[in-house]
């Protein structure tokens, strides 16, 4: 899987890669989407290439769910490079993004968007008040893979880590 050098990472990619170190006994990814979200971290931290947004929702979100501490886990340790390199990122790595009630400004309207997330709106919002909106690196929550048509048309890219796994998730739970 060919990785961008710019993009966005929801909080579900670092969190699967924890597994490799930390196993769920509960948790049905295989271990190519661990893998996979290992990789993709490992590509982040390398290439310098993470974009969030300059008031730190993603931030917060990523330190209430990964360890500032660095380890045990790949997740872990990009949750530190994340802290120890947040401000160092070029300046459109850090997209200003304004908050309105329970949404974003920035977050597009379309029809096929009405019940996205509210918590996951901030990755949306920053891809799309981004000059190049980066890819959303997504790894095992299967809501996107029902909202990823309309994002394309909307020019916003969400890119499946663990494709096969989201795709039966997705179809298990909508009964298709």
């Amino acid at each position: 899987m060919s990785l961008p050098k710019k993009c966005l990472v929801d909080t579900n990619v670092p969190k699967t890669a924890n597994l490799a170190t930390q196993p769920d006994p509960d948790a049905d990814v295989s271990d190519a989407c661990v893998l996979a979200c290992i990789e993709a971290v490992d590509h982040v931290i390398k290439k310098r290439g993470l974009i969030i947004d300059a008031g730190d929702e993603i931030f917060d979100e990523y330190r209430q769910q990964l360890s500032m501490k660095g380890q045990p886990g790949v997740g872990d340790r990009f949750m530190k490079w994340v802290h120890d390199n947040r401000w160092s990122l070029l300046d459109t790595q850090r997209v200003p993004i304004s908050k309105n009630g329970d949404s974003y400004d920035e977050f597009p309207t379309h029809d096929g968007l009405d019940d996205f997330d509210r918590s996951d709106r901030k990755f949306v919002a920053v891809a799309n008040a981004h000059a190049d909106k980066p890819p959303i690196l997504q790894a095992t929550d299967s809501k996107w893979w029902g909202w990823k048509d309309a994002l394309a048309e909307l020019g916003i890219t969400v890119q499946f880590l663990c494709p096969t796994y989201v795709k039966a998730k997705y179809e298990e739970k909508m009964g298709t």
